[in-house]
């Protein structure tokens, strides 16, 4: 541990000769002048010192705000990184999970699932850098289509999720279909010269239920609307069956 006493030694020394000097009637003029330019000169010292030592802990006060600036924006980009796909800059898998697992435990929860119609084609006859062109194009229709409360996540290659938290089945069939329009309205810019279409399926999940029940059911309603041809919206059955009379 520092001793102040140890860390001023010398000064306090210089101030006891001076206090003994001063207490000293005896003591010449010259003897005293000596004894205050000595103090002066230690009291001079200390100030060049104490300027250092603050403009020493002002860099450094500067140097740790600057160090934890660059960790806070590090930190919020590891975050950014783990939570969202590289390509298309929406959630991954994993966040959308989380998304909607939250959303369900405070109220119903409607997802559409949109897969790109025979993807596979476009990049068998463009190239992989195409389809991946594709993709982010697709996806920046569909932010435009959605409204700003609704999440997209990317849980496959050419599979996303529109979730949309609280929101009532009617609301995401026209969401969908609005999507599904969009792509049939114009061809993609960056593929001008082809359709690229996609089939969805839709779903609703009831408040406290969970991510695998909600997804089961898009996924469902999605194979619907690829086995009927592809390029369509289709809604999981359970919303077609006529309620159970009571006895």
């Amino acid at each position: 541990m520092l001793d102040i006493n140890e860390l001023f030694r010398e000064e306090y020394s210089v101030l006891e000769d001076a206090r003994l000097a001063a207490a000293d009637r005896q003591l010449s003029a010259d003897a005293c002048r000596e004894k205050l330019w000595g103090v002066a000169k230690h009291y001079q010292r200390l100030i060049r010192e104490s300027y250092r030592l603050i403009s020493r802990s002002d860099r450094a006060e500067r140097e740790l705000n600057r160090m934890n600036e660059q960790l806070q924006q590090l930190a919020a980009r590891l975050e950014y990184e783990a939570t969202h796909d590289p390509l298309t800059a929406v959630f991954n898998r994993s966040a959308i999970i989380n998304q909607i697992n939250q959303g369900l435990t405070t109220g119903s929860v409607a997802l559409i699932l949109l897969d790109i119609d025979h993807f596979k084609r476009i990049n068998d006859e463009y190239g992989h850098p195409m389809g991946d062109r594709v993709i982010c194009s697709l996806v920046s229709r569909v932010r435009r289509a959605v409204p700003q409360s609704a999440a997209i996540g990317r849980v496959g290659g050419e599979e996303f999720t529109i979730v949309l938290p609280e929101a009532r089945i009617e609301e995401a069939m026209i969401i969908a279909s609005y999507i599904h329009a969009s792509l049939n309205a114009s061809p993609l810019e960056v593929l001008p010269q082809q359709w690229v279409t996609a089939s969805f399926g839709v779903s609703l999940g009831a408040k406290e239920s969970d991510f695998e029940t909600l997804y089961s059911a898009a996924d469902t309603a999605l194979y619907t609307a690829k086995k009927r041809g592809r390029n369509q919206v289709a809604l999981h059955e359970d919303f077609f069956r006529q309620p159970a009379k009571a006895c």
